[in-house]
């Protein structure tokens, strides 16, 4: 999640990318030699600059939850540089986030159209399909994204194919959430959905210990208090039992799962 001080950063890079376009110091002679002659690579290349401040800012944005100026940011980025593949990627996850379906894909397919080996773009496109109901493609951008030997991030990739695999295919969901978290042990995307698979199995120890590092990680969640309610009830340890149940009974009172804790459904 971006912080105020990420975007006011990225604001101030903004400023800096539109300042440098201000300033004209030529001579009506040179103005107009320029105007004959305009250097191409050069407009090009401010285009791209600006393109790029107002996409960083946008994804900025669209992290905080911030979707008008997340979609004002890409539409800006945009309208500077069409063929600059990134902006069609946010805009398609503002897009998406805004329910426009229609409009997400377009730009998705823009995107892929533009930098087809792009892991971030195949990734975030994957995600698209999967969460409408296009598994199979939605797979096979994120082994378009896993394939790219210089994508940073293909631990998130495999636990993002595990989510989008179950509860259809739990099998291939546990192998994929495993490719996860051997590369990358703190992989959080991977973490519960893992365990909750762990949990149904029986295998109350290996639950345990992710449900563990996951609220090392990162604040605890109604679904992982839960988890760990359920786990430590299996296992007979009624003190970690209870302490899950206090945290969860303070934390999320009006939540489901502990409204599920009170009447005894624990399976």
């Amino acid at each position: 999640m971006m912080h105020r001080w990420v975007i006011a950063a990225v604001a101030a890079a903004v400023l800096a990318a539109g300042c440098a376009q201000t300033g004209d110091q030529r001579t009506p002679q040179q103005s107009q030699s320029a105007a004959d002659e305009p250097s191409l690579i050069g407009d090009r290349a401010d285009a791209r600059v600006r393109a790029k401040a107002h996409t960083d800012l946008a994804a900025a944005y669209y992290e905080v939850g911030n979707m008008g100026v997340a979609l004002e940011e890409a539409r800006i980025a945009l309208a500077a540089d069409p063929n600059y593949a990134p902006a069609h990627n946010v805009m398609g996850l503002v897009n998406f986030e805004l329910r426009d379906n229609a409009g997400a894909e377009a730009n998705f397919k823009r995107a892929t159209a533009l930098a087809p080996q792009d892991p971030d773009v195949a990734h975030n496109y994957g995600f698209f399909l999967c969460r409408t109901g296009r598994e199979q493609e939605g797979l096979q951008q994120y082994m378009t994204a896993i394939r790219n030997p210089l994508y940073q991030n293909p631990a998130k990739t495999w636990a993002a194919a595990g989510r989008c695999v179950e509860p259809r295919d739990t099998a291939l969901a546990e192998q994929y959430y495993d490719r996860a978290l051997k590369l990358d042990p703190n992989t959080l995307g991977a973490m519960m959905p893992y365990a909750q698979i762990q949990y149904r199995r029986g295998s109350m120890a290996e639950a345990r210990n992710l449900v563990g590092r996951y609220q090392k990680l990162v604040e605890p969640t109604a679904e992982s208090l839960w988890l760990g309610v359920r786990v430590e009830r299996k296992l007979g340890d009624r003190i970690a039992e209870n302490n899950y149940a206090t945290q969860l009974r303070r934390r999320f009172p009006n939540s489901k799962e502990y409204q599920d804790y009170l009447r005894g459904n624990f399976d």
